[in-house]
């Protein structure tokens, strides 16, 4: 039948939710102006009592149309689907161009929802099983992650498969670091796949059984990325996969066998004076177990060398030379790696807790703010003399403030020092690498630093002002503006040889504008996970250092 394409409804259930690109639109549209729609849309009765048309198929086309002013277009009415022809809609569009992964586990949701099974869709779309699971790992994908996904940008399987396997809350603070801007649109996935990643531990390297498993509490995870004919279980407890497999070597040491660590080039590291067998073992050769960097146990066999009889008569020899193993590896230490990490999260935690919330007398927090700059996590690029230093160079202020037991003990003279010679050299107004901003400008206001500005009315500083910020120089002077600059430059040199000039833009304080922005750029936002305020804070930060170059470039013409 023949219909204005402005009366069709667009179909709520359709498979292709991506807009199609611009290029695309624009060649559609262009040969639908030569030729007209070449293939016709299909549509179905709107169910649920109204009397319209739904889209089944062909919504760029049905839009493209009216793009091009078209009246009327042929389409091809069928039934209305069960499903509101949301299977139909995957199929066809499928067929004609694959839709992207994004696209398709919406659909496999969709389908889900109407009551479709796996393998009822995988029969339906001619997919293995096993396809239509990987496609619904999706379902562990950030929502933000998904659309970026959907826009064509899509990590390869590795990184997707790493994603999908963190948790929700790991993935959305990794997104924050790693999300589009504007002068960026491509996310970089493999970085994000490396913040993401985690040790696996696969169910082939394991020696232990289910008993050990269960005794771990080990829940093997299936790998959907992996290949069809290779067990992909995995668990990410390492510490548990490792511990069990250290007890099944326990229970199944042979005789003469020890366990031994491996050392930094991944080889165990035997007893001293053992040298290894590589060949068939003899009777009398010994056996070392270890777990390689993948966490498999392996084993090798090695030769103690053998006890010299003691000579005389009445020397007797060892009974027990012949089972000499050597000294066995030191024993697993007390706190895991693991354990250390989650003791330092703990730590952290309670140490902002104490600080938001314990009573600290003024003195104190003075001497704790000392410490937190000679913090190893703290690096300072000071203008002290154009000297680069980290938390190294700092700590020796905060030295000063412990006793010889190793205990904060100071008095109020020498908290002063310290605090006076942490803010030299932290604080600079330095035009290079050291400069602090805006906030070293604010200190020097406020403490009064514009009285310690040298004679500036010297010939260096004064041939780099122009014309108009020399002459209004001469302001408050006896000094009268001459024709040529360098005289009355030279004027000015002779006036406050004996004086004190200082130009009115060396002065600290910085100007209310300039102030104000930094002020609300910086301010706090109420809700820390409020990205937008976080990603708009950024801005007036640029704009303020823009603003102070401007000042200062004005200031050299």
């Amino acid at each position: 039948m023949k219909v204005d394409p402005r009366a069709l409804k667009d179909n709520p259930d359709r498979a292709r939710q991506t807009k199609s690109t611009p290029q695309a639109d624009a060649l559609l549209l262009a040969t639908i102006k030569a030729v007209g729609v070449v293939q016709p849309p299909v549509i179905a009765p709107e169910t649920g009592g109204g009397n319209g048309y739904i889209i089944d198929s062909g919504h760029r086309r049905v839009k493209q149309a009216i793009a091009a002013g078209l009246e009327e277009i042929d389409v091809l009415v069928v039934e209305a689907a069960n499903d509101n022809g949301a299977m139909r809609s995957f199929i066809e569009n499928l067929v004609r161009e694959n839709l992207n992964p994004v696209d398709q586990w919406r659909a496999i949701e969709r389908l889900v929802a109407l009551g479709w099974t796996e393998e009822a869709i995988g029969v339906a779309l001619a997919l293995p099983v096993r396809q239509i699971k990987k496609l619904r790992l999706l379902a562990n994908v950030l929502p933000a992650m998904l659309d970026q996904m959907a826009k064509g940008d899509m990590p390869n399987e590795q990184q997707l498969r790493t994603i999908a396997a963190a948790a929700l809350e790991e993935q959305k603070e990794v997104w924050k670091k790693h999300k589009p801007s504007k002068g960026d649109p491509q996310v970089s996935w493999w970085s994000v796949a490396q913040a993401l990643q985690k040790k696996r531990m696969y169910a082939r390297d394991a020696s232990f059984g289910d008993d050990l498993r269960e005794a771990y509490g080990i829940q093997w995870v299936e790998d959907l990325f992996a290949p069809a004919d290779q067990d992909g279980r995995y668990t990410t407890d390492v510490e548990a996969f490792l511990g069990a497999q250290q007890e099944w070597m326990s229970n199944n040491l042979p005789k003469k066998g020890i366990i031994v660590e491996q050392n930094g080039y991944g080889q165990p590291e035997l007893p001293k004076k053992a040298e290894r067998v590589h060949g068939k073992p003899q009777k009398g050769d010994c056996t070392a177990m270890y777990l390689d960097r993948e966490g498999k146990v392996q084993s090798v066999h090695y030769r103690m060398p053998e006890v010299k009889k003691p000579k005389g008569k009445g020397a007797a020899g060892s009974d027990d030379a012949g089972n000499d193993v050597g000294s066995v590896s030191k024993p697993r230490p007390d706190v895991t790696r693991n354990g250390i990490e989650m003791i330092g999260d703990y730590r952290t935690d309670a140490l902002h807790e104490a600080l938001g919330r314990a009573p600290i007398e003024d003195d104190m927090l003075m001497a704790l703010l000392i410490l937190a700059f000679a913090g190893q996590n703290v690096s300072v690029t000071t203008g002290n003399g154009g000297s680069y230093y980290g938390h190294s160079k700092l700590a020796k202020h905060a030295v000063v403030l412990f006793d010889a037991e190793g205990k904060l003990f100071f008095d109020m003279d020498t908290l002063r020092v310290a605090a006076r010679s942490m803010l030299i050299d932290v604080l600079s107004c330095r035009e290079n690498a050291t400069k602090s901003g805006i906030v070293a400008r604010v200190a020097g206001d406020t403490i009064g630093a514009n009285g310690f500005l040298p004679n500036m009315g010297t010939e260096d500083f004064l041939s780099c002002l122009s014309r108009p910020a020399l002459e209004g120089s001469c302001k408050d002077t006896s000094v009268l503006p001459r024709q040529r600059v360098k005289d009355t430059r030279a004027a000015l040199v002779e006036h406050f040889k004996e004086g004190h000039f200082v130009h009115p833009s060396a002065l600290f304080a910085p100007d209310a504008a300039s102030l104000s922005a930094w002020l609300s750029s910086n301010a706090v936002a109420a809700n820390d996970d409020e990205e937008d305020e976080q990603d708009a804070g950024d801005a007036p930060t640029e704009e303020l250092a823009d603003d102070e170059a401007d000042e200062f470039l004005e200031a050299a013409e």
